[in-house]
């Protein structure tokens, strides 16, 4: 099957299965855009660029790379920027599921990996799961997409990433239960600015944020 067809398989699952999440789907008149659909949630509108994942061994491989033809021929490859787009959907057709990874959470390798299953030591840190990341799940990312709670308005978002980067001062408020289960996900945003505060029966426990500048532990 060629390229062509499986993006366009991938596309048509990821807008079947949003519309049946009761999401808005719009997709853009002009073509050459760098997302092919965007979601109206909650009065935002979030830039989606839909791909076909692959399983490997226990996991399915999310990739936000892209390849654009340059002047006087030929291709550049990279990776989409959180300026282009806000998260990257994928179709896996080998488990029949739509997945959602915000943008900001992709590396320099431009592959993000879900698994399926707990690892079989039982690690959970580091580790990103298939079931936090269905294509339902960006409501709920809704905070990570767009910075703290109450920075609004209806207008497509520039899409900056974590508050810090906004320059918002409050923290990111999160439950010790919450915090457990996706320990790896919240230690990647505080790597990258942003400050977390952990609470405890609705209290202050602790504040997870990046160490600047980094320290020598070498010596």
């Amino acid at each position: 099957m060629d390229t062509g067809r499986i993006g366009a398989i991938a596309e048509t699952a990821i807008a079947a299965e949003a519309t049946q999440l009761g999401f808005t789907v719009l997709r853009p008149i002009a073509e050459g855009l760098r997302y092919d659909l965007a979601f109206e949630i909650g009065g935002r509108f979030i830039r989606v660029q839909c791909k076909s994942a692959r399983c490997h061994r226990d996991a399915v491989v999310v990739k936000a790379m892209t390849s654009r033809r340059v002047a006087g021929g030929g291709y550049r490859r990279g990776t989409y920027s959180p300026d282009e787009i806000d998260v990257v959907a994928a179709y896996c057709p080998e488990v029949g599921r739509c997945f959602a990874v915000p943008i900001s959470l992709f590396g320099t390798s431009g592959q993000f990996w879900l698994r399926l299953s707990p690892a079989q030591n039982g690690q959970r840190a580091g580790l990103h799961f298939a079931d936090e990341f269905s294509l339902g799940a960006i409501a709920q990312l809704e905070e990570h997409l767009h910075g703290m709670q109450g920075v609004g308005g209806s207008s497509p978002p520039s899409s900056t990433g974590s508050p810090a980067a906004m320059g918002a001062a409050e923290p990111t408020i999160v439950g010790a239960h919450e915090f457990r289960n996706r320990f790896g996900w919240y230690m990647e945003r505080a790597g990258r600015g942003e400050e977390i505060v952990v609470t405890h029966r609705g209290k202050p426990h602790l504040r997870l944020s990046a160490v600047t500048p980094a320290l020598d532990l070498a010596g």
